[in-house]
């Protein structure tokens, strides 16, 4: 194996499923590198990937947590991406700028469903990655099968995996394993390298089988050892494992490792890995459209709001040195810092392959390119994050606090992209939208914790709409005197109901002067007016309204007094004409794996959700898609049902179809539920 020492440092993204372990990974990779004096943990929270308050209560990653550190020469940063499916934008913008992904998973093939969409989403963007096996100190002598695991994995990978190391079993678990390139044994120590051992005789023949696996699956790529294999010839070690360092960098082939990172098993042997077969940073750079030249290219992956420093933007140099206070992107630079865990440690200037968090840079966000040469640029191969599915109306506690709640959530929103808030005008709430309950609880933490701002959670409400089924006719006049001048005005009005989605429409019958013309758009605007909220207490639509009569005063007629006319005239008709309530119907695409696909199909039709078809997902392998109109009450909580029965992986977008009658029991929940929200206000 080459022992060239990489120039520039290097970046790798710790990602997969949560609970795999990852920011345990990263420790271990940090104390094997001599970077931490001592070993932090998960479960005391002194880790250092877990960087915030929400993720040391939570015991989880959160965010990206940027590391650095050197291992034999070469200088690295480590990004430990959170686990959660909920928050699988920040571990993609991580993997992005990284030149290498290392994809943590458990010994468990009924979990390998779980990678499916990180596996895709890698290959996609052409990241190159390798998966490591966490935990395998778990499995018994009769346990999971390391080739068996592989073979599940395999299922959801479009790449091949090329396991590259065999285990050793003995005494009830896994000891060692055998490289099978060099094809040495070694032996595991807790918490200390591996030893080298001579290979059991036990572990000879599988050794030698999973050996021509790996050539094979290498020689699908490379003409040259093909022939050999096919001639009997042994390939030199130096050939294959450049065939693997080649293989990897143009994503071909994923390698497959495993190890313990609880007591430091096969983490030595993954860095190693990394450091002789991750590509140059220029290669990510070209991934990303990053063109080589002269001057500053800096591609910003995370953006974080401080409490003392202020606004920072994480962000990979590809291109030139950055420098503190240099101009970049048509802003100051003002503090450069080099990040690991919770700490910035202050820089002068960093270069290519280098990790930084650039000060208070107000224009810049996530996804951004920056260079010394024009204004920052959203980077043209930055993925768009996943349309929202889950939903919460806020309330700041204190009603002075809502100015703040709103500046509050813009900064929020920069931190994750993956957060919309909607103000919504006909019901009076503010709604925050991600991917599901942990996604915005976590949101709502950071609201108190960061920016001192509780807030009251809930359901969205619908929103229903109301329409009538038949028609009438209706007078009304509208009379105050007051002293002076008073307030006259009559109208006749024929209300009728129009086709579902014809709105509402007003046509001026009047002949003779009954009214005069220039009152008459005044009663328009007071029918309107009585359409916001009809006798079910929800707005009216599919009405139209004919102003057919009436009478004025020559002294006391006016247009506020017509408008009051006109008001009154709609909010006394709509109740004789048989008001009926309308629920949104919105049209979903369900994205489900096909084993889950009837279990998908039996969530629709209990959530009373009507069935369209399915097909094959486009250009995902088996996967299928469910195409469905549900009625928009149905869907609040439905990802965590679909996520609960599809391993986490499943998810829809939607969109509004059509409004549909709702009569019966669920009509007069939702009318009583309306009154009393509108009493509470």
């Amino acid at each position: 194996m080459s022992s060239t020492r990489s120039a520039a440092p290097r970046c790798a993204a710790l990602v997969g499923p949560y609970l795999s372990g990852k920011t345990t990974l990263l420790e271990s990779l940090l104390s094997a590198a001599g970077a931490v004096a001592r070993k932090g943990s998960v479960q005391d929270g002194s880790a250092v990937g877990l960087t915030s308050p929400e993720a040391k209560a939570r015991k989880m990653s959160t965010e990206i947590a940027v590391a650095c550190c050197e291992y034999l020469g070469d200088r690295w940063t480590f990004l430990d991406c959170p686990g959660s499916v909920e928050l699988g934008a920040e571990a993609l913008s991580a993997a992005m700028v990284a030149d290498v992904a290392v994809v943590v998973c458990e010994p468990d093939a009924d979990k390998a469903m779980a990678l499916g969409p990180l596996l895709k989403r890698l290959d996609d963007a052409g990241i190159p990655h390798m998966l490591f096996v966490n935990k395998v100190d778990t499995l018994g002598q009769d346990g999971l099968r390391i080739r068996d695991l592989v073979q599940a994995l395999q299922a959801v990978s479009a790449r091949p995996l090329v396991l590259r190391e065999v285990p050793i079993r003995e005494g009830g678990g896994v000891t060692g394993y055998v490289d099978l390139v060099s094809e040495r044994c070694y032996q595991y120590k807790p918490h200390a390298a591996s030893d080298q051992v001579p290979m059991p005789d036990t572990v000879r023949e599988r050794e030698a089988s999973a050996r021509q696996e790996m050539l094979e699956a290498l020689a699908d790529f490379d003409d040259e050892l093909l022939a050999k294999l096919l001639d009997e010839v042994p390939p030199e070690k130096a050939e294959v494992y450049g065939q693997l360092r080649k293989d990897l960098q143009r994503d071909l082939i994923v390698p497959v490792f495993f190890g313990s990172a609880e007591n430091d098993n096969g983490i030595r042997r993954l860095l190693k890995a990394l450091r002789h077969e991750t590509p140059e940073p220029a290669a990510a750079a070209e991934r990303l459209g990053i063109a080589e030249g002269a001057g500053v290219a800096a591609q910003v992956f995370r953006t974080l709001h401080a409490p003392h420093s202020g606004k920072l933007s994480f962000a990979r140099v590809f291109r030139g040195t950055v420098a503190d206070g240099m101009t970049l992107a048509g802003e100051r630079v003002s503090g450069l810092y080099r990040p690991q865990g919770g700490e910035q440690a202050k820089l002068a200037q960093a270069g290519p392959g280098e990790v930084v968090a650039l000060g208070r840079m107000a224009g810049v966000g996530t996804g951004d390119l920056l260079t010394d040469t024009g204004p920052s640029a959203r980077c043209p191969a930055w993925p768009e994050p996943d349309a929202p599915v889950y939903g919460l109306a806020l309330q700041a506690v204190n009603r002075n606090d809502e100015v703040k709640l709103s500046a509050a959530l813009q900064k929020l929103l920069e931190e994750d992209p993956g957060l919309r808030f909607e103000q919504n005008a006909d019901l009076g709430e503010l709604v925050l939208w991600g991917q599901g309950d942990i996604h915005l609880q976590l949101a709502l933490d950071r609201l108190r914790g960061k920016y001192n701002l509780p807030v009251r959670s809930r359901a969205p409400q619908v929103a229903y709409k109301e329409t009538i089924r038949k028609g009438c006719a209706q007078h009304s006049r509208f009379k105050r005197q007051t002293g002076g001048h008073g307030q006259f005005a009559d109208v006749h009005v024929e209300v009728s109901p129009l086709p579902r989605g014809g709105g509402f429409a007003f046509s001026d019958r009047i002949v003779g002067g009954a009214i005069p013309r220039q009152f008459i758009p005044a009663v328009e605007a007071g029918l309107r007016e009585a359409l916001a909220s009809g006798p079910l207490g929800f707005p009216v639509v599919d009405v139209a309204v004919a102003l057919t009569g009436g009478q004025f005063h020559a002294v006391d007629s006016s247009e506020q007094a017509f408008r009051t006319a006109g008001r009154q005239a709609m909010a006394e008709a709509l109740p004789k004409c048989e008001p009926v309530l309308l629920e949104p119907v919105m049209s979903v695409a369900i994205d489900c794996p096909a084993e889950c696909t009837a279990k998908v199909q039996r969530l629709v039709t209990g959530r009373r959700g009507q069935l369209l078809g399915y097909d094959l997902r486009p250009g995902w392998t088996g996967w299928d898609e469910v195409r469905a109109t549900m009625p928009q009450a149905e869907m609040h909580d439905m990802i965590l049902e679909l996520r609960s029965i599809t391993q986490g992986v499943g998810t829809f977008t939607f969109a509004f179809d059509h409004l549909a009658e709702l009569i019966g029991r669920l009509a007069d929940k939702a009318v009583s539920q309306r009154h009393a929200h509108m009493a509470a206000q």
